[in-house]
């Protein structure tokens, strides 16, 4: 049931979760130095850690989605803070690919004395960019017209062609490293949303999210054919 508001912002409800994440969040990174220092303990510390931190992702976003999608407090005022929010989430990940870039491009142009002083370093054999590499290159960025198909789907009212793309979109497309991982989680949860008839014309701005993270995962893998697998292995 959607319940009335005298505004455009949504007030929180206070919340454990953040609370319960930032625990999470510590007991993974002491477990994780703990285990890799051979202490003991480290390793169950660790996983109680990252169980504690998926349940909370958990629970915490059902009660987002909660509040967005059943008690209407997502307003189209509410719902610029989450586009922003991505926006500058992309642009992070952004910077932080574009510095192994960037070490990547200054090790092949000028490699060390400690290396040979020749790029790749010697005894170091590269894949044939133009075999496996080459093909995966196109495979991932034309997944991203089954994502934009579904976007405008949902603009135009039409849910059920989103749903229909969506599962072609799965079938077709390959993983491409921990961020292709997590955008693939991202987008299997907005299909489950969008089958369920949480995504509307008015509201779908975490499938917004989902689609310019999987288009930056796009963009993104052109850089490592060029400067990995073709320009590294030259």
């Amino acid at each position: 049931m959607i319940e009335s508001q005298r505004h455009s912002y949504h007030l929180v409800d206070p919340s454990p979760w953040p609370l319960s994440g930032s625990l999470g969040a510590l007991a993974t990174t002491v477990g994780g130095v703990m285990y890799m220092h051979s202490f003991q303990g480290g390793a169950t510390l660790l996983s109680l850690g990252l169980i504690f931190i998926l349940y909370t992702m958990f629970v915490w976003w059902r009660d987002v989605l909660r509040e967005s999608t059943l008690e209407g407090h997502h307003t189209k005022a509410v719902q610029l803070g989450p586009r922003y929010g991505s926006i500058l989430f992309i642009v992070s990940e952004v910077m932080f690919l574009f510095a192994f870039f960037w070490a990547s491009s200054h090790s092949s142009l000028a490699p060390t004395v400690e290396i040979g002083g020749i790029w790749p370093p010697k005894g170091i054999f590269v894949l044939d960019p133009w075999e496996i590499p080459f093909l995966n290159t196109p495979i991932l960025p034309s997944s991203g017209a089954a994502v934009t198909w579904a976007h405008h789907a949902i603009l135009a009212g039409k849910e059920k062609r989103a749903v229909i793309y969506g599962s072609t979109f799965f079938l077709a497309t390959g993983f491409h490293g921990f961020h292709v991982i997590i955008g693939t989680l991202f987008l299997i949860i907005c299909g489950i949303r969008q089958y369920l008839g949480h995504l509307t014309k008015e509201h779908h701005v975490g499938f917004e999210a989902a689609a310019w993270y999987w288009h930056f995962v796009d963009v993104v893998r052109l850089f490592p054919f060029v400067s990995i697998y073709w320009w590294g292995g030259i």
